[in-house]
């Protein structure tokens, strides 16, 4: 069983974002807070206006039903997987779906320059701003310290005078040893001697001193999910996903049978559900909505 925990963890980022997806709330957590921002954008613009949406580390995309109805103005699905992408395409293919585009590309090249943000805008957004940017759980694969120009670029150069940005990342640090963020600080600090500083609350404030965001809310939500599965590898291919292996960390032999091992006795033996908590980033710039004026969920 250790055996093969350490084996699948060469799976393709795909599939185990797939089993992430089908076996936690994860994504029905992430729908909820997105139709939320749907609404809202709804309420705020014309009736008769076709909306456009960006999802950037799309994969592929489980929220795609909810975005693909709601902007016909265009949808543009950004991911660095040609295969995460395929999966979608032959979706849209299959269904005649045609204001669905599909980017294969970083975002960090595309988005985090002032130039190339904008020949991104020209060549693959047909120069036309977007009501809607998305960033679920793709913030991992961009260090904090270029979050801001990250934003910034999208803010500037991609977003429209009234429209919406939503990102969804893990808490960075947990006390309780049954959590994502505690397996990720536990293991890749434990070897690594990382501090994971990823942290959207700590972005919300810097966004809030930040000029170009003025005259943008910044809101903050909380929320817990849970996965489970009864089965060794499906459960492995996870932790993997969670450790950033093999794209961020390379975790050496005996540090990967060190991890399934500790998995396999305090999860799989137990029957023990993986919980993360995470948070909800939402920018509005340009929407005058009396309820958002209410106070967020706490953090």
């Amino acid at each position: 069983m250790i055996e093969a925990g350490i084996r699948c963890a060469h799976s393709m980022m795909m599939d185990e974002d797939d089993i992430w997806s089908r076996y936690s709330n994860d994504k029905t957590d992430i729908g909820e807070h997105l139709a939320g921002v749907i609404r809202t954008l709804s309420a705020a613009l014309p009736l008769k206006r076709k909306l456009r949406a960006l999802s950037i580390g799309s994969s592929s995309e489980p929220q795609f039903r909810l975005l693909e109805t709601a902007f016909r103005g265009g949808l543009y699905l950004l991911d660095i997987d040609p295969q995460a992408l395929e999966t979608v395409s032959e979706r849209v293919k299959r269904q005649a779906i045609r204001q669905v585009r599909l980017i294969t590309g970083n975002y960090n090249q595309h988005l985090r320059q002032p130039e190339s943000v904008k020949t991104f805008f020209r060549q693959s957004l047909d120069s036309r701003k977007l009501d809607l940017i998305t960033l679920h759980h793709s913030l991992y694969y961009c260090e904090m310290n270029g979050w801001l120009p990250l934003f910034s670029n999208i803010h500037k150069h991609l977003l429209a005078h009234a429209g919406a940005i939503h990102a969804v990342l893990m808490s960075p640090d947990s006390h309780e040893p049954m959590t994502t963020s505690w397996l990720y600080n536990h293991f890749a600090g434990g070897y690594f001697g990382i501090t994971n500083d990823q942290s959207l609350p700590a972005l919300k404030r810097q966004l809030e001193r930040d000029p170009e965001f003025r005259n943008t809310q910044v809101i903050l939500k909380s929320s817990k999910v849970r996965f489970f599965v009864d089965d060794f590898e499906k459960l492995m291919k996870v932790v993997w996903m969670i450790l950033l292996y093999p794209d961020v960390h390379d975790y050496t032999e005996p540090q990967k049978e060190e991890i399934a091992a500790f998995v396999y006795d305090n999860f799989y033996l137990k029957k023990q559900p993986l919980f993360q908590k995470q948070h909800h980033l939402i920018l509005y710039r340009g929407i005058d909505v009396p309820a958002l004026a209410r106070k967020p969920l706490s953090v």
